[in-house]
């Protein structure tokens, strides 16, 4: 019999994801992400999510430093890094963290260095939400393939 554990974890991940789709935070693209994991590959998801973290930081590390950059002007540079980061977010399905990518693109379009401040913080805050929720997500998949894989003897 399998662990009683590892269905209650698996109920708790269900109910993460269906917050973080209700809340927009998510979109369907992630759910395809998770389709491509297999026994083969049983921590694809979370390998993929990871290296976009890494990247992600780099690049609200890059956007934080051209804004602050008092002589800032390179509106385009900034476009750049915003499209690399709406591509990436779009590829795992995160769904607001694109959103503001959108409005932010369009403030560095109109050469807005307030209203690209305000998205760059609103960023930030997205990014975060995002990261602390996968991060939960993924620790109750570990735990639920360490419980998965623990038997207790059946009762007679």
């Amino acid at each position: 019999m399998l662990g009683l554990g590892a269905d209650r974890l698996r109920a708790d991940m269900s109910r993460l994801l269906a917050l973080l789709f209700h809340q927009g935070v998510l979109d369907e693209q992630f759910l395809q992400l998770q389709q491509l994991q297999d026994e083969s590959s049983p921590n694809f998801v979370s390998e993929v999510v990871n290296i976009y973290f890494h990247e992600s930081e780099k690049l609200l590390r890059s956007l934080r430093g051209i804004l602050m950059d008092r002589e800032f002007s390179d509106y385009k540079k900034m476009g750049i890094h915003l499209n690399q980061f709406m591509g990436s977010s779009s590829s795992i399905g995160a769904k607001r963290v694109r959103n503001v990518c959108v409005a932010f693109r369009a403030a560095s379009e109109q050469n807005n260095r307030a209203g690209c401040l305000r998205a760059l913080e609103l960023l930030e805050h997205e990014y975060c939400y995002l990261k602390n929720k996968l991060h939960e997500f993924f620790q109750i998949e570990q735990q639920r393939v360490l419980a998965a894989g623990v038997r207790y003897p059946m009762q007679n």
